[in-house]
């Protein structure tokens, strides 16, 4: 199938592997401009622009070179984390799919995975969605359904969903366009809004329960403050009602174990996190 393929970060890498691998003829792919890095000047690809230069796969920034990639035969546009609403006057031309990492309707929207852990969920996995002009509303051609372990990160998320991804995607792939294109079913339950994370989500409040905590944690990126600087807790551990942290990371150092931290800074007894 000749197709377009429309992605950003690390986690559309395999996707877009496992297509080209399968002998789809992937004549574009579109992503995010250049970013510069660090204190120079110097620009650098995305994750999956540099897969695609690999490949030997023609590369833009601009989602309305897929209207070339149409006159030159593409029949399918295929987006994974791209990041950016596709406008109308392309969908118009090209029946697209996405990969979306939540079982749709619930968590449409930025942060599916993080949102989905969070809150406590059960289960996540992976639909296989024709995309609309609205957020993540199209009918739903496949999913893959996945649990949420007890002790589940968000990064062991991603992967476990990325993995699911690639399959899901060549599985339905493998099935003429014709076949299946038109044959999306309507998402049905409630809709939840999986907004991008803020800054200050991450702040641990430290009178919410336990188990919110725990999972905030297991999000990545929670911090709290110590002695009027920022202490990042990378992971910790959940028993019997009690949170002990495992892998902390002061302000201006690397991360490191607890215990290391506690032997150096000898917090007293009256000494609270998230106090100023």
């Amino acid at each position: 199938m000749k197709i377009v393929y429309l992605g950003t970060p690390e986690m559309a890498v395999p996707p877009l592997q496992a297509l080209h691998a399968a002998g789809h003829e992937i004549l574009l792919v579109v992503t995010r401009v250049d970013k510069k890095r660090g204190r120079g000047s110097a620009l650098s690809p995305s994750p999956v622009k540099a897969a695609a230069l690999e490949l030997g796969i023609a590369v833009s920034h601009e989602p309305d070179d897929v209207l070339g990639a149409v006159a030159d035969g593409a029949t399918l546009g295929v987006v994974v984390a791209y990041g950016r609403l596709i406008k109308p006057h392309i969908l118009d031309e090209i029946p697209m799919i996405n990969a979306h990492f939540s079982l749709l309707p619930r968590w449409r929207g930025a942060a599916p995975v993080e949102r989905a852990l969070l809150a406590g969920d059960g289960l996540t996995g992976v639909d296989i969605m024709r995309l609309e002009e609205g957020l993540d509303t199209g009918g739903i051609y496949a999913e893959t359904v996945l649990p949420i372990g007890v002790k589940s990160t968000a990064a062991e998320l991603r992967s476990e969903l990325v993995d699911a991804a690639c399959e899901l995607l060549v599985k339905t792939l493998a099935v003429p366009l014709d076949v299946w294109i038109d044959s999306a079913a309507t998402q049905i339950g409630n809709t939840v809004y999986a907004a991008k994370f803020t800054k200050e989500e991450f702040e641990i409040d430290w009178t919410q329960p336990v188990g919110h905590i725990d999972r905030l944690i297991r999000v990545g990126g929670a911090w709290t403050m110590f002695r009027g600087k920022r202490l990042k807790i990378h992971a910790a551990d959940l028993v019997e009602g009690k949170l002990t942290p495992v892998t902390v990371q002061p302000e201006g150092k690397g991360p490191m174990e607890f215990a290391a931290w506690r032997n150096g800074a000898q917090p007293t007894h009256d000494e609270l996190f998230g106090a100023l």
